[in-house]
């Protein structure tokens, strides 16, 4: 799923394409994707762009009139910037806007089509699809703690929570937390002090180099390829191969369609984390430390 840096790339490559243009046509190739009744779809079209925001995950689209287009591409959806008058060919095409100088076409990969587009009238009704998450960069350490210790949740699920910080998924999380060095799984409330600041420090520092990285790349061509797996990371989608720290392979925690991945010698003191489907079939044979699984390897 496109996450904060992903979303800030595309809302970068937008503005110097669609601000100050009109909005001739939306097509929708699914009527599945369009959320919202009221107001009517076609109340944009002919309206010139004044703005692009992010709210969470969602890229929004401002026009004349106070009227908001949200676009939430979820885990598959992708946008793209074609010639005018862009063709919506083959299931995975959604919608098209169409601008004066070119086409932005919204696509999802898959058959769970989850992408959503509202159309929205007023600042007000904007925000109600606001989770409530602070934005990292505008907050400070007391209150980045406070929110995250407002209940007691693992380092993982409080990092990821909409409701508490905005536009952190699974990928990035990872690295913020193999930055900071800490166990995905460690409770917020258990956190001492120095963890404290060695994790607000981590979260600023691994979002910003990714959205310097990105919006470096969105200048000179439109992110075409945004994807959860970036060349660079440290340990996110690289199960198996060296921490760029240590040099120990990386490790997962395998949970319904996701994983999360870490380094146990720079992260979790050695201890490898259970991994769900794993740990059930070996029971009481389930490796405890990094050497203790070196020799299930052996066997």
């Amino acid at each position: 799923m496109p996450e904060l840096p992903d979303i800030v790339a595309y809302i970068g490559a937008l503005e110097s394409r669609i601000i100050g243009q009109p909005l001739k046509r939306v097509r929708l190739a699914s009527p599945f994707l369009l959320r919202t009744a009221q107001p009517p779809l076609e109340t944009v079209e002919g309206r010139a762009v004044r703005e692009l925001r992010r709210v969470g995950k969602r890229i929004v689209i401002g026009v004349e009139n106070d009227l908001w287009l949200a676009i939430h591409l979820m885990i598959a959806g992708r946008l793209h910037w074609h010639g005018t008058e862009a063709k919506l060919a083959g299931r995975k095409s959604l919608a098209a806007f169409d601008f004066p100088n070119g086409s932005l076409v919204l696509t999802e990969a898959g058959t769970k089509h989850r992408a959503s587009l509202h159309v929205l009238l007023g600042e007000e009704s904007l925000d109600s699809l606001d989770a409530g998450g602070i934005d990292v960069f505008a907050s400070d350490l007391n209150l980045f703690r406070s929110t995250l210790t407002a209940e007691n949740h693992t380092l993982k699920r409080a990092l990821t929570d909409p409701r508490l910080l905005s536009g952190i998924g699974n990928a990035y999380s990872d690295e913020i937390l193999h930055a900071a060095q800490l166990s995905p799984l460690t409770l917020t409330q258990k956190l001492a002090p120095d963890e404290w600041k060695r994790l607000f420090a981590a979260t600023r520092q691994t979002l910003k180099l990714w959205v310097d990285r990105l919006q470096t790349e969105a200048k000179s061509d439109f992110p075409e390829k945004v994807t959860a797996f970036r060349k660079g990371m440290a340990v996110h989608g690289r199960y198996g191969e060296p921490c760029p720290r240590c040099g120990d392979a990386v490790l997962r925690i395998r949970y319904a369609d996701k994983e999360t991945n870490y380094c146990a010698r720079c992260q979790t003191g050695g201890k490898v984390l259970a991994d769900r489907s794993l740990s059930r079939l070996l029971g009481s044979d389930w490796p405890r430390t990094l050497e203790e699984l070196e020799a299930l390897k052996r066997r």
